[in-house]
């Protein structure tokens, strides 16, 4: 019997390790609410103006077409290889690699983005405090909060998701706290006003044109919903717990983004709402808190921290599982299918990302600088997921279609997934810089030197394609294994 345990010891994730709760932090933490809060949903301002809310609003029901696709599929597809199973099972093996090619990537990033923005921040408000301390620091922050990351998530599952729990808890309680405040302290200046089109006033951009604009940003505020999906083989009953928690994770932060952006609409004022993402030199969540009390402006900037670790271990679990899942399919090295012994974490995957997540992050931010290098890392890394999410979608349709006719129901699995498809184009070319489609005059080409990083992922998925048809030839049955649940 303990031959048996260890073997499934260096073979098997821990299984029935985790539960709902862990698993919902799973996908809150890696949507990153506290820094998608202060960082990436003000960027719509300039273009939705006032009316930020009510692009927030058409982002969240878009965003749940895709989450209702991804937890449907998950209900009958419990694997960590996730999105890239799903689609394997639902379209084709060979689009299953290359979604779980293109996802693998995604995942490698989230730990030098936002180790990145810990870098920068940390480093910046303790120079705007002490203006001996020097800016160019931010590496040693990001260097310690990489291997942080690293550390707990070789713990095991057990410990790097309770800490996600702790973690997420503590910038939505900061958050959802604040925002009570301010719109307390807007007081008469509080109107609904702002979930219908009479503030979306920036230049060029009015009405519905400047919502959906704006929507963009909100839209990828969400990314990292689906993330419960890869602990799919550690959960306790897969079926039940990882749609649940995915569906429970993104209307629970839909409604931390609704509240939060009310609140700063109405603190800030709806009328100048398009000056709010440059407000306070760039970090207008700062400025908002500083207006209440420096415990606040304290609050917030541990927030944020607090966030950026949190999203790292959900990333940090999110790859490590998938490259253990395409090591076990052979389609990755055997190598990143072993198991620690001891906390059962993909250990070589784990190295894997350490190395992988220091020299993007300290190569990058020291060539560019760690602002624009962080820019850099979110487009390459935007580009992908959002298709990853487009092809899921239609891997919903072609399950329920090719293998569960039977429990097929046309508004659910057919209209939400195609909803799902066409609500995610404007992010896609959006994030890929692709101007001048007519209706979309919002979207602007790409600068270098962020550009690079839709470039280098473009680059990535060649690799992939022509490693698909080298596997195809050399060991094909590892495509196929691609298709494959382990329960």
């Amino acid at each position: 019997m303990k031959g048996h345990d260890m073997s499934n010891a260096v073979t098997e994730l821990e299984r029935n390790a985790i539960g709902l709760r862990e698993v919902v932090f799973q996908s809150i933490c890696s949507m990153a609410p506290g820094a998608a809060i202060a960082a990436s949903i003000p960027f719509g301002s300039p273009l939705a103006g006032g009316a930020l809310p009510l692009a927030l609003i058409f982002s969240f029901i878009g965003i749940l077409f895709t989450a209702s696709s991804i937890g449907q599929l998950a209900k009958h597809i419990p694997s960590s290889g996730s999105v890239a199973t799903y689609s394997a099972i639902g379209l084709n093996p060979s689009v299953g690699f290359l979604v779980g090619w293109g996802y693998a990537a995604v995942e490698v990033l989230i730990v030098p983005l936002v180790m990145l923005q810990l870098g920068y921040t940390v480093a910046g408000e303790w120079n705007s405090k002490v203006h001996s301390f020097p800016v160019s620091s931010w590496w040693v922050f990001t260097t310690i909060g990489t291997l942080l990351v690293c550390y707990l998530v070789w713990l095991g599952i057990r410990t790097s998701a309770k800490t996600a729990v702790w973690l997420g808890f503590i910038e939505i309680a900061v958050f959802t706290l604040l925002s009570i405040v301010l719109i307390f302290k807007a007081g008469g200046h509080n109107t609904l006003s702002v979930f219908t089109t009479k503030y979306a006033n920036a230049p060029g951009y009015h009405s519905w044109s400047g919502v959906i604009a704006g929507s963009v940003f909100s839209l990828l505020a969400f990314s990292g919903f689906e993330a419960a999906a890869p602990m799919a083989e550690e959960a306790r009953e897969p079926r039940k717990t990882v749609p649940k928690a995915i569906m429970i994770a993104t209307l629970a932060i839909g409604a931390l983004y609704l509240l939060s952006t009310y609140a700063a609409d109405v603190a800030y004022g709806p009328n100048k709402f398009t000056g709010f993402a440059a407000s306070a030199n760039g970090v207008p969540w700062d400025g908002l808190a500083n207006t209440v009390s420096i415990v606040f402006w304290v609050l917030v900037l541990f927030a944020i921290i607090n966030s950026t670790l949190a999203n790292a271990i959900a990333g940090t679990n999110v790859f490590t599982r998938t490259a253990y899942a395409f090591g076990r399919a052979g389609v990755f090295p055997k190598s990143l299918a072993k198991l620690n012994s001891k906390h059962r974490s993909p250990q070589n995957a784990l190295i894997l990302q350490l190395i992988l997540g220091l020299i993007i992050a300290l190569a990058l931010g020291g060539y560019y600088g760690a602002t624009t290098a962080f820019g850099i890392v979110a487009t390459g890394l935007v580009v992908v997921v959002v298709v990853v999410y487009a092809v899921t979608n239609l891997a919903a349709i072609g399950y329920f279609t090719r293998h569960k006719k039977d429990e097929r129901h046309v508004g659910l699995h057919i209209i939400v997934p195609i909803l799902g498809f066409l609500f995610l184009i404007p992010g896609f070319l959006n994030a890929c810089g692709i101007s001048g489609i007519p209706g979309l005059k919002f979207i602007a080409a790409l600068p270098s030197p962020l550009s690079y990083g839709a470039w280098a992922m473009g680059v990535w998925m060649v690799v992939g394609l022509v490693s698909l048809f080298a596997l195809r030839g050399k060991n094909p049955e590892a495509i196929k294994a691609v298709a494959e649940i382990h329960e």
